[in-house]
């Protein structure tokens, strides 16, 4: 009551905020006729004035009244459009580093204009994220106008560029591209070998176009840059056959989830189908070690089976499997699903299968723009997610006003018993719409759903446009001209599809293609006038028929999806409806409503056809919403928690490598490492202020022998009087860098000092991508401790710090082992050659982590000269060696000195068997 009746005197938060800045849009406002009399050059002249403001000592914050100034005149010069006030007021907000919630129509793309101008005079780069490489491209091109009239270069980062496209656009002052663009880049410059074949620069400013579906929606799977592992394509075929011959008793399934696992009954039927296609031993059971990995393959079948729908989560094109974003209905190009699930559903639809990936490098949205150290955003749907914006990102939200008054009505939500009857209404209210020559906007959640409302128009001769993944080189036009009387568009989501839908169609969509083949000007002036003239004339005849009609055929899992899509209609003061048909069959109503609900209509007497409407329904739906949202949230948040363990030991080796690559000579560092192991090596066979007699003599000769390169008389030291593990410590320093001078003299120190680099981070990545592999798998099995009623995520950290150690000891011991038997046969490589050819192989995604293979063949770098080997047994010549990465010969009593062996090849132990069904038939 009493905090009504502030809100009531005060105004609410919000609304005090945009108060305080109000001030600030008069003081834009008082320069615009001063800055109306000067000429181009005079403006374009501004920019380097403010330069010279900033080098002088002044902030930002000093400039932005005449910054925002400059802009809005040099946007009524190039685009003849003027930043209303309330776009001014959405451009401090996005320079104060916060999120500005503004209306579809209201020219978000306008606003972005005035803070990346003022944040790129600082000369260190502003980043404009949006949600496709055309939105980028388009809006380069369009708001890039404004920016080099002002003197300021443009560029945009779209896929399919080279490394030298790529490192251009980022030099220029103000850079357009994708999220996902943005973040592949940070990871593949992380794997690069020198600093010049990078392409970013610092982070500076950044602002991301439809945040909410960036930083939410498609924040709970990482990015991922996998490389290919070891083919088990007929496995997954095999797998597929097993889990068709199922039936649905075999398995339970938890459609709230999303999860399907075999009961009893199922294990039982697989273990028999499994036994008659000679995939395992009839004695054997599915949870047996040597089945692992026939386990992991049946359960992505099963999940592909039996959770995954043909034209809803995926599509199948040009013998391939695509993803279908549950969010926006768009193709999700060069994406796969994680943990071989895309590789199970390619079985099922009968396409070819690509092989799994290991992972190489992956981050989370959430920590890769949280390396801003200023962000931004933009979207039409915000507030519904302020807090988790606030939590994860410590981003404010600021609702910003509409220009003119917002007078669509928004209908109370229809429901329907049955899918059939909400069908029939669907097309009756379509049909109504037609006849008085108002445009219908139809939102559906598949690609199914919007096939099934065209068949059923297609029956009654309704003609309209269908826009789904299928069709969506078509988009732009379709929704710029979905505005026109008696135009019936059917949409799978809509959100961030970048075009508005303007009343009575967009003219200058028209204009660009109705005179592409005009070759009089003046012909082509007199077609562009016409096309004017009759938008204007539709644009009336539009809006005295109500405007557009935004009609939803089921609520989105999603409040923001059904907001964006209602947001489509009554943009800019226009007219407009919009209203939800609904039935009790639908997914959300059948898993989140009520069970009661449908019994309870029954018994009110609803009659087959009629609807029932009440705001008590449509609060237990957005109660249903909340409840999917507040889950969604919990999955973010929790990935985003395992994440941050990765990311602090992430950081630490992305920055290792930087300052490696940035260093001309390494040997400090290499001899750091050289005496840590000598170190540990002592540590561990002479133990402090033990007795000579308790040294683990044998031990440390061989462990200076196989690391060092050292044969030393360890044994005789050791018979020396008062001899001490300090002592030993000495020796063994002084003797190793004795070796490692003498190699350095007979090679040249240019020589050396250049495959000591290359050495080093060659090391520190192939360790660092095992490392990946290990904590993927400590990952999945972690969840598992909360039965032993331990805190997985205390448990994650406490073995992943742990297995860090352990990571950079190994690249320590590997560095030291390799350098120490080092053999350098005509020139070092270039260092890009350390990686071979695995750049062209990677493959990014976003999704989920996959399960992972073995590592991808390990370029040989150099020859060791240790190992050896008998001739086998009988006559003949003596076979090739394995060797190892190093260029050790493999021990067969060492599978870590084996490197990476075919599955089908002979086991190196000797046994005779295949590799698969020896030792490789525990990885």
């Amino acid at each position: 009551m009493i905090g009504a009746l502030a809100k009531r005197l005060f105004g609410t938060a919000n609304e005090r905020f945009l108060r305080g800045l109000r001030p600030t849009v008069t003081a834009i406002n008082k320069l615009e006729p001063e800055l109306e009399k000067l000429s181009d050059t005079e403006l374009r002249a501004r920019t380097d004035w403010f330069k010279q403001r900033l080098a002088n000592g002044e902030r930002l914050d000093d400039l932005m009244v005449e910054a925002f100034a400059t802009v809005r005149e040099a946007a009524k010069r190039t685009l003849g459009q003027r930043h209303f006030d309330v776009q001014l007021l959405g451009g401090m907000v996005l320079h104060k580093g916060m999120i500005a919630e503004m209306k579809t129509g209201e020219g978000k793309t306008l606003v972005s204009t005035l803070p990346v101008y003022l944040n790129a005079l600082t000369g260190n780069g502003a980043h404009i994220i949006t949600v496709n490489d055309y939105l980028a491209h388009r809006d380069a091109e369009w708001m890039g106008q404004i920016y080099r009239f002002l003197g300021l270069s443009v560029d945009c980062i779209t896929h399919g560029k080279s490394d030298a496209e790529r490192r251009r656009a980022y030099a220029a002052d103000i850079t357009y591209g994708t999220n996902n663009e943005f973040g592949f880049d940070y990871l593949r410059d992380n794997m690069k070998f020198s600093l010049d074949e990078m392409v970013q620069r610092e982070f500076s400013y950044a602002i991301i176009d439809e945040v909410d579906s960036i930083l939410i929606d498609e924040a709970r799977t990482p990015l991922i840059i996998s490389g290919p592992a070891d083919d088990s394509s007929d496995m997954y075929v095999a797998a597929d056959r097993l889990v068709k011959n199922l039936v649905e008793s075999d398995y339970e399934t938890d459609e709230k989830q999303r999860s399907v696992n075999l009961n009893d009954q199922g294990v039982e039927h697989v273990e028999q189908l499994a036994a008659r296609a000679e995939l395992m031993d009839e004695e054997s059971s599915l949870f047996d070690i040597q089945n692992v990995n026939l386990l992991h393959h049946v359960n992505q079948a099963l999940r592909a089976r039996v959770l995954f729908n043909r034209d809803t989560d995926y599509i199948v094109k040009d013998d391939k499997v695509v993803i279908i974003d549950e969010f926006t209905g768009r193709m999700m190009e060069g994406r796969r699903f994680g943990e071989g699930l895309h590789q199970a559903l390619e079985a099922k639809e009968g396409v070819s299968i690509q092989n799994e990936n290991q992972t190489l490098a992956s981050i989370t949205f959430q920590n890769f723009f949280r390396m801003y150290p200023k962000l931004a955003g933009m979207t039409g749907t915000a507030m519904t997610e302020a807090g988790e914006f606030s939590e994860i990102y410590g981003l404010q939200c600021a609702e910003i006003p509409t220009n003119r008054p917002m007078i669509r009505k928004d209908h109370d939500d229809v429901i329907y018993r049955t899918a059939r009857e909400k069908y029939d209404a669907i097309i009756e209210q379509i049909e109504t719409c037609y006849n008085k020559n108002q445009p219908v906007l139809v939102g559906t959640v598949s690609i199914e759903k919007s096939e099934q409302v065209s068949e059923m128009l297609t029956a009654r001769g309704i003609p309209h446009n269908v826009l789904n993944a299928r069709y969506h080189e078509q988009e732009a036009y379709i929704i710029a001209q979905a505005g026109t009387p008696g135009q019936v568009t059917i949409a799978t989501n809509m959100a961030g599809r970048g075009t508005d839908i303007q009343l009575g169609g967009n003219p200058d969509m028209r204009i660009e293609r109705e005179t592409a083949e005009l070759d009089d000007p003046d012909e082509a002036a007199r077609r562009a006038e016409q096309i004017r003239e009759d938008c204007a004339r539709k644009h009336d005849e539009v809006a005295n028929a109500g405007g557009l009609f935004i009609l939803g055929t089921e609520r989105h899992e999603s409040r923001r999806i059904d907001n964006q899509l209602r947001g489509r209609a009554g943009r800019q003061g226009d007219p407009g409806e919009s209203e939800f048909f609904l039935s009790l069959e639908d997914d959300l109503m059948r898993i989140f409503g009520s069970e009661r609900m449908d019994s309870m209509l029954g018994k009110l007497g609803i009659q087959e056809g009629e609807a029932i409407t009440h705001r008590w329904v449509n609060k237990a739906l957005e109660k249903a919403q909340s409840k999917v949202e507040a889950r969604n949230f919990d999955i973010r948040r929790n990935l985003l928690r395992f994440d941050d363990v990765m990311n602090d030991q992430r950081k630490v080796i992305y920055e290792q490598r930087r300052e490696l690559m940035a260093a001309e000579d390494v040997n400090d560092t290499v001899t750091d490492m050289r005496r840590q192991v000598i170190r540990d090596i002592v540590a561990r066979n002479v133990p402090e202020k033990a007795y000579p007699e308790q040294w683990s003599l044998d031990e440390l000769h061989d462990e200076c022998k196989r690391i060092l390169g050292l044969d030393l008389p360890v044994h005789e030291w050791a018979r020396e009087e008062g001899i001490a593990d300090s002592e030993i410590h000495d020796r063994l320093v002084e003797a190793s860098d004795r070796l490692m001078a003498e190699k350095a003299a007979n090679y040249g120190p240019e020589i050396m000092r250049q495959a000591e680099k290359q050495i080093v981070l060659y090391v520190l990545d192939k360790k660092w991508k095992e490392h990946l592999l290990n904590m993927d798998h400590l990952r999945q099995g972690i969840g598992l401790r909360a039965f032993a009623q331990k805190n997985p995520l205390h448990e994650y950290k406490q073995e992943a710090f742990e297995m860090f150690e352990a990571m950079l000891a190994s690249v320590r011991e590997e560095i030291t082992f390799i350098l120490a038997h080092l053999q350098i046969q005509g020139e070092v490589p270039e260092e890009s050659a350390l990686a071979g050819d695995a750049s062209a192989q990677m493959q990014e995604s976003h999704a989920e982590p996959a399960t992972l293979g073995a590592a991808p063949e390990e370029p040989a770098l150099a020859t060791a000269d240790a190992g050896g080997g008998a001739a086998p047994a009988g006559g003949g010549a003596k076979p090739q060696p394995v060797r190892h990465a190093s260029g050790a010969e493999a021990n067969p009593r060492d599978p870590d000195t084996w490197g990476k062996v075919g599955r089908n090849a002979p086991c190196p132990c000797g046994s005779g068997k295949k590799y698969k069904h020896c030792h490789g038939r525990l990885h």
